[in-house]
């Protein structure tokens, strides 16, 4: 099945857009950017499927920080496709976690449709611990 494909620029806008917004530390900020149907999947972990899932998720995520900032280093977008080359730098009380982080997002009828991250689970686990935080 040929999906028809967005412009490079449009999609690469969406994914920046869905990023910045996470300063808000407010999920339901990122709600208008998913798709219903949308599967978020933290390769480590098992993927979450649909809008809700992933709101209710986000919410319990960005609970636990508080600060998420998100630099992207590289982003490439080929119509539908964004991969972004991020460093997630997570901030729970004193421990400041940068986490580099690639990411996979596909693009449906201008939403995001999948999202998936992958990182390492054992740094991200020390630097949570205070094993390699600042």
């Amino acid at each position: 099945m040929v999906r028809p494909m967005g412009s490079d620029q449009d999609s690469e806008r969406l994914v920046r857009d869905f990023c910045d917004a996470f300063v808000a530390h407010d999920a339901e900020a990122l709600r208008p950017f998913l798709a219903d149907d949308v599967t978020y999947h933290n390769i480590p972990m098992d993927p979450i499927d649909g809008v809700d899932a992933t709101i209710a998720f986000l919410a319990g995520f960005l609970g636990m920080c508080d600060k998420l900032d998100f630099e992207m280093r590289h982003v490439v977008a080929r119509g539908d496709v964004v991969l972004t080359e991020r460093v997630d730098t997570f901030t729970i009380g004193q421990v400041v976690a940068p986490v580099p982080v690639m990411g996979t997002f596909e693009i449906t009828d201008g939403k995001i449709s999948a999202w998936r991250d992958y990182f390492d689970l054992a740094q991200v686990t020390k630097l949570f611990t205070g094993e390699g935080a600042s």
